[in-house]
């Protein structure tokens, strides 16, 4: 019952954060020059001002900002992301489409940088200072310095161009008709690099608060005295180390859920996948309001969920932590 009341009060206070995110990001897109109509208009080569004033008109953009603001909060409400002109076709299919790519992508990269951020940053903390931990810790400072669209440009000239290993986009081989498990092979085949330039970055920051994370646990008293009363260095690693360093870890992790929604826009064109990343940036140049509102009202109740579910595994790890 006491985690039902937790959910309960988060959602409730989630809700408020979502409804300023619309209606900022409403306003905000609206005070950028042209609208749906301009950009249809630019498409067609010009048209006619009678027909721009009536298609604009059909379209609702003749209204005040404040009136649009409004429809479109009712809208909402009823679950109603509109229609997307561009598409020709409700917003909310245009976003079940592309949304299994995105978290794909996401849950690809977050999960491998954790995993093996972790693993590198604990070994490196195990053999603090000497030349493996140098040579990790080179590596992480890389890995961050590097930005991520060089990085897949880099990865892009290896492995398509020069050793032809790994197709250079798409989300799948279109002429193959794969079915089954050739196809999810296919598909991973695909997602390969896009999830190793996203992820390399993620990895780095990991690896290091890790290494700082277990070096700072490791001198604390509790796992001093485990280790007077005989508790061997495997049992000390993770059953008393790794639990407790592992809480900073997993912060970030909750908090970078909205850096990778943004690092996905900047992946998912130079890859060509046809996630939510690449519709963000098609909707910004169309002037697509509605697909892009509906984006970032879908991304913004991935980053309360994620959020939320970073608490819950908070109080996991450390039984300490009540949920109030």
């Amino acid at each position: 019952m006491s985690l039902f009341l937790y959910l309960l009060r988060r959602i409730l206070q989630a809700l408020p954060v979502i409804l300023l995110i619309i209606v900022g990001s409403f306003l905000l897109i609206k005070l950028a020059p042209g609208d749906t109509v301009d950009a249809l208009v630019g498409d067609m080569g010009g048209a006619d001002p009678a027909f721009v004033a009536r298609l604009r008109q059909e379209y609702g953009l003749d209204q005040p900002v404040l009136v649009q603001l409004w429809r479109y909060l009712v809208k909402l409400a009823q679950l109603d992301l509109g229609w997307s002109y561009v598409y020709e076709q409700p917003v909310t299919q245009v976003l079940a489409s592309r949304l299994w790519v995105t978290l794909l992508l996401m849950l690809g990269a977050l999960s491998s940088a954790f995993v093996v951020g972790v693993a590198l940053g604990a070994f490196a903390a195990r053999r603090a200072y000497s030349a493996a931990d140098n040579i990790i810790s080179t590596l992480g400072l890389v890995f961050y310095a590097m930005p991520s669209f060089f990085l897949a440009l880099l990865l892009v000239l290896l492995f398509s161009v020069k050793l032809n290993w790994l197709p250079v986009g798409g989300i799948r081989d279109i002429g193959a008709f794969h079915t089954g498990w050739r196809l999810w092979l296919d598909i991973a085949t695909h997602l390969l690099m896009p999830v190793l330039a996203l992820s390399l970055i993620y990895l780095a920051f990991y690896m290091r608060l890790m290494r700082t994370s277990v070096l700072e646990v490791m001198d604390l008293d509790f796992v001093r005295t485990a280790r007077a009363k005989g508790a061997g260095s495997s049992r000390l690693m993770f059953h008393h180390i790794m639990r407790n360093a592992l809480l900073p870890v997993i912060t970030l992790l909750g908090l970078q859920i909205s850096t990778v929604l943004g690092g996905s826009v900047v992946i998912e064109t130079i890859f060509s996948l046809p996630g939510l990343g690449q519709l963000a940036y098609t909707s910004v140049v169309k002037r697509d309001l509605n697909t892009l509102m509906g984006i970032i009202f879908l991304c913004s109740i991935i980053v309360v969920v994620v959020n939320i579910l970073t608490d819950l595994v908070y109080a996991w790890l450390d039984p300490r932590i009540e949920l109030k």
